[in-house]
């Protein structure tokens, strides 16, 4: 399996002037931990996660500081923390210089980078553009989706993949629910966050009533309000 197989498509994005309170509600409606930074070209600039808006001053939620390591710290540290907890737009609190993959990247390379650099997730580009997320929690729905076998994914399955994917964005009921879909050999798995149980049932109903699909597993949870999911 490669990062195209497993990942979230359909990247929600932000541009650098966007606001911490939009990206914050935008987290929130979408179910949602990250969301990557782009240009107006759309490629990637940088990434805002949960963990770069939990320490605001605004909420009470801002790290305090002891007086020795107050002293201890370079001023650039200093600096750089006090924008990071007190900007108000993207650029001013992203992650820049990103660790991404390509779509071919290998799933093991993938889950490597994760665990080398402590992340939880890493945007998938195409020319620098995000084109899906692979996270943690996508590693895992591929390993729980997968047969005691080693995965065969074949280029049908692929395909199959994608025109589920397709079928499902056409429908006006998909909303802001987030889903993956992982398939092998026609046997398909879906993973995410719908919005309600009827929401959830369509999304089994439309992956069935794909041509070439043998069986689906459906295992999207229903939104809690105010809750925030993997991606």
């Amino acid at each position: 399996m490669d990062a195209k197989d497993v990942m979230t498509p359909n990247v929600i994005t932000v541009n650098e002037q966007t606001d911490v309170a939009t990206i914050a509600k935008l987290m929130i409606e979408r179910h949602i931990s990250a969301v990557p930074v782009v240009d107006k070209n759309g490629k990637i600039l940088g990434i805002v996660s949960e963990g770069d808006l939990i320490r605001r001053p605004e909420e009470g939620t801002e790290a305090p500081k002891s007086w020795w390591l107050a002293l201890l710290e370079a001023p650039e540290d200093a600096a750089r923390a006090y924008a990071k907890s007190h900007g108000q737009s993207a650029s001013d609190v992203m992650t820049q210089n990103v660790i991404s993959v390509g779509e071919d990247t290998p799933v093991v390379e993938v889950a490597t980078l994760l665990e080398k650099n402590r992340i939880k997730r890493v945007p998938v580009l195409r020319d620098g553009r995000p084109v899906g997320i692979v996270s943690r929690a996508n590693l895992i729905q591929a390993l729980a989706s997968r047969p005691a076998a080693a995965p065969v994914v074949s280029a049908d399955d692929k395909t199959l993949r994608q025109n589920i994917l397709a079928a499902m964005e056409k429908e006006p009921w998909l909303g802001s629910s987030t889903i993956n879909v992982v398939v092998e050999k026609g046997a398909v798995t879906i993973w995410g966050i719908a919005q309600s149980e009827d929401v959830r049932k369509a999304i089994g109903v439309a992956a069935k009533n794909t041509p070439g699909v043998k069986s689906v597993e459906n295992h999207i949870g229903i939104a809690r309000r105010g809750s925030v999911g993997f991606a």
